[in-house]
């Protein structure tokens, strides 16, 4: 396994072979079960997989969440190692945006609502270094988890609007055994958040089953998720969604393909989790 910082040792172990394919996995580092799982994807579909780990500041709209973000290179490397991953980026930040820099990618529309409008300037920092990314690595295939969902759909819409040759593999949510989404923000939860933290998924399974028993009315839909949560005293709901996966456009009658959403605090830690349904 090559682990480097240098943009021109990640260009030179990519090209040694120019017929070989390539699965990339961006990551921000304290590396978890789902993680792996696109890891492991990438190596099912692929000659030789590369991963690279940044903690990409511009994303943050929140300096206390960036400072809180967990950092666990080693950790992360020895998994890497594990999982015969060939190539590690693990750049500073003073190389991906040196004192000049000046240049963002900002996918629109899409990038607006839910996590856009709660979060100024994330998406445009995720497409941001994640065009840095594909540049660098030039890959065949990237992979993303649908936890996700409205990331996803940035990342598919700049990779079509750009042109980028490469294909953008969606891979499901991995969760824990009582249905929390596996996440590296799952690291900063206390005992006690951590038991309430499930309330996200219940919420959504709530909502399925709402709908699955002929429930249409969006609103009370999110109504009963929200009368759930609030029977969690760390839980604070930052949004809930129920919209057209493709446009996120919030749907007032539930029908055909529907991506419901949310992200919630639990006791200060910010979870997001969703689910899409089809009636």
């Amino acid at each position: 396994m090559k682990v480097t910082q240098h943009l021109s040792e990640i260009r030179s172990v990519r090209w040694r072979d120019p017929n070989a394919t390539w699965g990339f996995v961006p990551t921000m580092g304290a590396l978890h079960q789902g993680h792996i799982s696109l890891i492991r994807r990438a190596r099912d579909e692929n000659d030789n997989v590369a991963v690279s780990i940044f903690i990409n500041p511009i994303q943050f709209n929140d300096t206390d969440d960036f400072k809180a973000y967990p950092i666990v290179l080693d950790e992360d490397l020895d998994l890497l190692l594990k999982e015969k991953v060939d190539l590690v980026w693990t750049p500073l930040t003073a190389d991906i945006y040196p004192p000049d820099y000046q240049t963002y990618v900002q996918v629109e529309k899409i990038s607006k609502p839910l996590e856009g409008k709660t979060r100024p300037g994330h998406f445009k920092g995720v497409t941001t270094i994640v065009t840095i990314l594909f540049n660098t690595f030039q890959p065949h295939r990237a992979y993303f988890g649908q936890k996700d969902a409205q990331q996803l759909l940035v990342i598919k819409q700049m990779t079509i609007d750009l042109k980028l040759n490469l294909e953008i593999v969606s891979c499901p949510t991995v969760r824990e055994k009582d249905g929390l989404a596996i996440s590296s923000r799952n690291r900063n939860l206390s005992e006690a958040a951590r038991k309430q933290a499930v309330c996200l998924f219940e919420a959504l399974s709530i909502a399925k089953i709402n709908i699955n028993d002929g429930e249409q009315n969006a609103e009370k839909v999110k109504a009963a998720m929200k009368t759930y949560i609030h029977n969690f005293p760390l839980a604070k709901i930052d949004y809930i969604s129920i919209a057209d996966p493709s446009s996120l456009a919030e749907v007032e009658s539930i029908a055909g393909h529907i991506l419901i959403s949310m992200a919630v605090y639990i006791e200060g830690i910010r979870l997001i989790d969703n689910m899409i349904i089809e009636v």
